[in-house]
């Protein structure tokens, strides 16, 4: 459609004279072929072009999306990209949005639709937990793509080393859900524009 797609990290940000700057690498895709009733694309199906540095103001539009966890660095990146004047350049995924829109703390605000949930680090609440629910999950705050959730049986001997690799010893929250039998038939994810269904990825 005739822009130009460049690429960079949340390291790669920075701040020169009150304005958000980073390092950009042009990104050019290879076209997708039909082939046999079959998509198919060629290898190295992309390729960067030597990164420079370019203030942000330059773009059009700044797309935000980086996996968790969410770090200092990625802390430090939202603030960057909230220098950018929106009326100039879009920034998609508010900066703001990301910091409050934690991914597992942010579906709280659905409680009624999830199974029974808790958000703590003491050893005591979880076990509690256990023994009102039966078997549960802990599932770490910062993680993504079922790292670090762990099963626990009420009465599990692991239970105390179990709690402790999930809380970091005790340092992090963990959310702990009881366990549903029918996630291991999967889960939708369904893409909502303004309030319709659209999609499902």
């Amino acid at each position: 459609w005739g822009h130009e797609v460049f690429v960079t990290s949340v390291g790669d940000l920075a701040v020169i004279n009150g304005q958000a700057w980073a390092t950009l690498a042009a990104v050019r895709l290879q076209p997708v072929i039909l082939v046999d009733g079959h998509w198919q694309v060629s290898q190295p199906w992309s390729e960067l072009s030597k990164s420079q540095w370019m203030a942000l103001t330059e773009c059009q539009a700044v797309f935000m999306r980086k996996d968790p966890p969410v770090t200092v660095q990625y802390l430090y990146a939202t603030f960057i990209l909230e220098l950018l004047a929106p009326t100039k350049t879009m920034v998609i995924n508010s900066p703001q949005g990301l910091r409050e829109a934690n991914a597992k703390m942010y579906t709280l605000q659905f409680a009624a639709v999830m199974p029974p949930t808790v958000v703590g680090l003491d050893k005591g609440l979880i076990r509690q937990f256990l023994e009102e629910h039966g078997a549960a999950v802990l599932k770490p705050l910062g993680g993504k793509a079922g790292e670090g959730i762990l099963f626990l049986d009420p009465g599990d001997r692991n239970f105390n080393s179990l709690v402790e690799i999930d809380t970091q010893h005790g340092k992090e929250p963990v959310m702990v859900q009881r366990f549903l039998p029918e996630a291991k038939e999967g889960h939708k994810r369904i893409i909502l524009l303004d309030g319709d269904p659209i999609g499902d990825p």
